[in-house]
Formats: structure tokens, sequence, C-alpha cells
């Protein structure tokens, strides 16, 4: 059974296995450092379909299609999806997902669902009320843009500070089994709210929260930055990644040489204009999904600390004067199913 470790974090007794995950991508996004990452990518920002709000619809249902191939099960045998987005009422995960009678579970935490379905999922696998689940979320640059900000033909100037929504999707198949990696433990994050009000300036709303979270997993744990391989977060991008590191560095804590984000991965800083980098559910959802768990499979990373952060806002509540409240979810993933760092 899962058992309290700390004040905040839940460690798994008998950790979930992630056996498969599955990517999928834009045209952007293939054409950046980790295009070849991808199980599928489209040049259409429609997908094929007829608006922008199907065409992520597509690319979850696809992601999740593509996971199961995979693992080889069918839809049948999956018992729960844990699934959202960034759209109204998460119709990209609804709708997308409507049509494959898997019981499903809707999440919203903004870009930091990734992390929010995988704890989900690993609860309910612990607990023994399912044995099979699938984690899975999905971005569109030119749905959120319209919904969050302005439609597209306004052509509107994008600040130094705003990040990029990636067209991307990324699932990930979790059982009861010894199919490494593992989700080994996770700590659920409070919300922050520092006053930032700033909508094109994501990175500096959600940077405490991600602190935060951080903080409290290396305390309930005893842990630190030295004993992972790699801590990753998504999405920062460059002014929440700066600003992680200098609240981290107050507390005494050094990320510099294991940290990355997954806004700053995704796409070449240099060469595509992504401003400070990249953000969206899809984003965190397709590095791991993609790039990370399978680095994990061949032995290439063996601890790894995922932190998604969101910035849980609305266009609305921002017209209205309101700060950007934000939240982190953090996963210990593990190479080992039993020892290891965390225990």
């Amino acid at each position: 059974m899962a058992q309290r470790k700390g004040n905040y974090t839940i460690l798994f007794d008998d950790p979930p296995s992630v056996c498969a995950s599955s990517a999928v991508g834009g045209k952007k996004e293939a054409e950046g450092p980790l295009g070849n990452m991808f199980d599928m990518t489209s040049d259409d920002s429609y997908f094929g379909e007829s608006s922008w709000e199907k065409a992520e619809s597509r690319m979850q249902k696809d992601a999740v299609n593509k996971a199961l191939e995979k693992a080889n099960f069918s839809n049948a045998e999956i018992e729960c999806i844990f699934a959202g987005d960034l759209l109204n009422q998460c119709v990209g995960s609804s709708y997308g997902l409507r049509d494959l009678g898997i019981p499903l579970i809707g999440l919203y935490g903004a870009c930091s669902t990734m992390a929010e379905s995988l704890t989900v999922a690993s609860v309910f696998l612990e607990s023994g009320a399912i044995n099979k689940a699938i984690a899975c979320t999905s971005s569109h640059f030119c749905s959120a843009e319209r919904q969050f900000r302005y439609p597209l033909e306004y052509g509107g100037q994008r600040t130094p500070t705003a990040q990029w929504t990636a067209t991307a999707a990324g699932a990930a198949v979790l059982e009861k089994g010894d199919t490494p990696p593992f989700v080994r433990a996770a700590t659920v994050g409070t919300i922050e709210d520092l006053g930032i009000k700033d909508a094109n300036n994501m990175g500096a709303a959600m940077a405490p929260a991600a602190a935060m979270t951080l903080k409290r997993f290396f305390a309930d744990t005893q842990t630190n930055a030295e004993n992972f391989d790699l801590i990753i977060t998504g999405d920062l991008g460059k002014v929440g990644t700066k600003l992680l590191r200098e609240l981290m560095q107050q507390d005494g804590y050094h990320l510099e040489h294991a940290h990355t984000d997954c806004g700053l991965m995704l796409y070449n800083m240099e060469k595509q204009d992504v401003h400070s980098g990249g953000s969206g559910c899809g984003c965190s959802a397709s590095v791991m999904c993609g790039h990370i768990f399978p680095l994990m499979r061949k032995g290439q990373l063996n601890d790894i600390l995922f932190i998604a952060t969101g910035a849980l806002m609305s266009p609305t509540v921002v017209q209205q004067g309101e700060s950007i409240a934000s939240i982190a979810h953090l996963v210990y993933i593990s190479s080992q199913k039993t020892g290891g760092r965390v225990s």
C-alpha cells in the first residue's frame, strides 16, 4: 500500500510500471532537436481535421492508440484513462477519446497535467482498484492561442518572456508489472501565487510553485539534487528556469548540474522563434513519453524527478486583474522497482 513520507510525499510500495509510451507532434516540434523522438508528426496543423480543436483531439487519440500498440494491449484491457488538456471542459481529451470505450477520469492541471495524471493513475494502481491505465495529455499552439490570448489572425506581438505552446501529445501505459521505469513516489503541490499578473510570463508565475514542491520532496525524503541523474521541469522556459535555480539556491540547493526543462529541450532556442521556450501540456508530456521514458528503458537514466508546472488561470480572471496562481506536481521515476534513492 502507498504510504506517506514526511508531510507531502506519497511512496508507492508496489510501484506502477510505465510499460509503454508514445508521442505525437506538429511540424515545428518535428523540426526541433528532439524531432526524432516522435512516433507520429504532421506538417498540417489541422492533422487532417476541420479545426484546430479537432486536431488536438486527433493527436491525443493517436498518441493513446500508438502507446497501446507498443504495449500490445487492446482498449478493453485498459481499466481507466486519466487525461486532460488546456481547452475549456478538456474537450481535447473528451472528444479525442470518446470512441475508445475506456472509462475516463478527466483532469485539469494546466501544464502540470502529465505529472498529475501519472500521480492519480499510480494511486489507483497501487490501491488495487485497477491493473492497467493510461495517463495522457495534449496541447496545440493554435487552439491555445485562440482560447487564452488572441486569434492568430490578430497578429499580436509576443513579448520576449512569452513561451510557445507545443503542438504535441504524450501517452503512457501504466500497469502493475516489472517493466522499467517505475513511478516510485509523488509529491502533490500546493497553489502558489506571488502576484505575477503578466499572462505572457508564465515562467515567472510558475517557478515559485516548482521550487516549493521540489524543496518539500527533498525535505520529506532527505535527499538533494546530487541524488538524481536528472531533474526535469515542464515548462518553465528560460525565465522560469533561471528563477527556479535562484530560488533553490537561496535554500542551499544547487540544481545546475542536474536540472533541465522540457520547454528548453523541445525546440532549438537559437534557430526556432519560440522566445522564452516551449510550454503547454503537450510539451512535457511528449518529452517524457517520447524521450525520457525510452532513455530509462535503455538504462541511460536511472533516477529522475519530473516536476510539471501549471498556471491555473483563465482569460476572464486575467482581464479582471487577478494574479496568476500556479501549481507544480513532482513524480519520482526510477529504473529500479525497489531500493534506489528514496525508500
